[in-house]
């Protein structure tokens, strides 16, 4: 709604909304209920409409000043959808419309009172959740209990402890700020919990690649282990190298998502370094996967959600902070760049998440890339290691795919080394 209009205009605009959320919300309603006879439904899209409108007018009237005039008016539309679902709760135990009457009244108060964009979004929410019934239904009824209690601990982590914790500066050197050190673990767990949900969605069933793709998102390492050591048995089914490959490019990827979103100041020059190696690392698995026979593979490693190794890393992560903010002042930017190598030796994303902590004028955004594109390549030798070690000489593709992919990246680097050396 554009600012400066005439308050019956905005207004009518509010009132308006209103009436299209329950009209929306109603539309479902009523197309899920076409089939009973007329007569025997409490409400459709003419009930939801005017449900809608009345809730809008109740937020007009409270956001006028009549608060005790707003709430008399929401409380009597609840007070008579509850009374006329009553049967239908008794009969039918389904209290999905009857829940569905009230998100709408609430949303339309929400409308009336002036936030239509955030009304229309609900609404929007709202109509997806009831139109999506039998997916819903049968996703939970695929779960297993591992699977939910993964939900748990990441709500948990996600939702329990975040919005609890002080954003500010503590501890040595001032490198602690606990709100953004959660977020960390937030963030990380999180392609962790995705890569698991997709996992189950997709399962190994769908072969190798699909097991590589989905396990690379959350750790290519544990993936390239486990295609590896498959790979070494008579139980290969021939897709494994193509996997290994696939699963570092899905790692490039990722890393250059953590970068826009943790340390987005070097994005440009992180990019420039690790594309090549992206789409070497791409092409070479595609290659692979061309020649490679479909089988099923193994699944990805188990549930990822657990709470000590995420405060480990939290802790990783806060010792990390501790010791650039201790380079920064001892060392300057070359201190700090060699700190970031170290580090992200053992795990790239903790390098990743030092540099977003640093202050701007800590590291210049080519020296931090420089420093970062060089964790990734010692990252990738561990892989080619572990490919090696685990498959032996069935692994050469596979090792020929990582060496091609680390051959374009030290390129890179050593490129903009010279450049920046100059």
């Amino acid at each position: 709604m554009p600012t400066g209009s005439p308050d019956w205009v905005e207004q009518a605009f509010a009132i308006g909304t209103a009436l299209a959320a329950g009209m929306l919300i109603g539309i479902e309603r009523g197309w899920k209920l076409k089939d009973q006879k007329p007569g025997t439904r409490v409400a459709g899209v003419r009930t939801f409409s005017m449900l809608g409108m009345v809730g809008g007018i109740a937020g007009l009237i409270g956001s006028l000043g009549q608060p005790i005039v707003a709430a008399v008016v929401a409380a009597a539309a609840a007070a008579i959808m509850v009374t006329a679902y009553t049967r239908e709760l008794q009969r039918q135990r389904d209290a999905t419309s009857a829940v569905a009457a009230l998100v709408t009244l609430a949303i339309c108060f929400l409308a009336g009172s002036g936030s239509a964009g955030l009304a229309i979004a609900c609404a929007a929410v709202a109509v997806a959740l009831l139109a999506m019934r039998s997916e819903l239904h049968g996703f939970v009824d695929r779960l297993e209990a591992a699977d939910v209690k993964a939900l748990a601990r990441y709500a948990i982590i996600a939702g329990a402890v975040l919005p609890f914790l002080p954003n500010g500066r503590y501890g040595p050197y001032g490198a602690w700020n606990p709100q953004k050190l959660w977020l960390v673990v937030v963030l990380v767990t999180g392609f962790s919990f995705l890569g698991y949900v997709a996992n189950r969605l997709v399962g190994a069933r769908r072969g190798t690649i699909a097991t590589a793709l989905i396990g690379g998102a959350y750790s290519s390492t544990a993936v390239t282990q486990s295609l590896a050591q498959r790979l070494g048995t008579k139980e290969a089914g021939g897709a494994e190298p193509a996997g290994i490959a696939l699963a570092t490019a899905v790692m490039y990827l990722r890393i250059i998502v953590l970068v826009g979103t943790l340390a987005t100041r070097v994005l440009l020059d992180f990019v420039a370094l690790i594309l090549p190696a992206l789409l070497v690392g791409a092409a070479a698995g595609y290659w692979l996967f061309r020649k490679a026979p479909s089988h099923e593979g193994p699944a990805p490693p188990g549930n990822p959600i657990a709470i000590l190794p995420a405060l480990g890393f939290l802790a990783f992560v806060a010792i990390a902070a501790v010791a650039a903010r201790w380079a920064e002042e001892r060392f300057g930017q070359r201190g700090i760049a060699g700190l970031l190598l170290i580090t992200g030796t053992m795990d790239v994303d903790t390098a990743i998440i030092t540099l977003g902590g640093l202050k701007p004028e800590a590291i210049g955004p080519p020296l931090a890339a420089l420093a970062l594109a060089g964790t990734v390549l010692a990252n990738m030798a561990v892989k080619l290691g572990i490919t090696l070690a685990y498959a032996r000489s069935k692994g050469l593709s596979a090792a020929l795919a990582l060496g091609a992919s680390m051959a374009a990246l030290a390129s890179s680097i050593a490129v903009a080394w010279v450049r920046l050396s100059w």
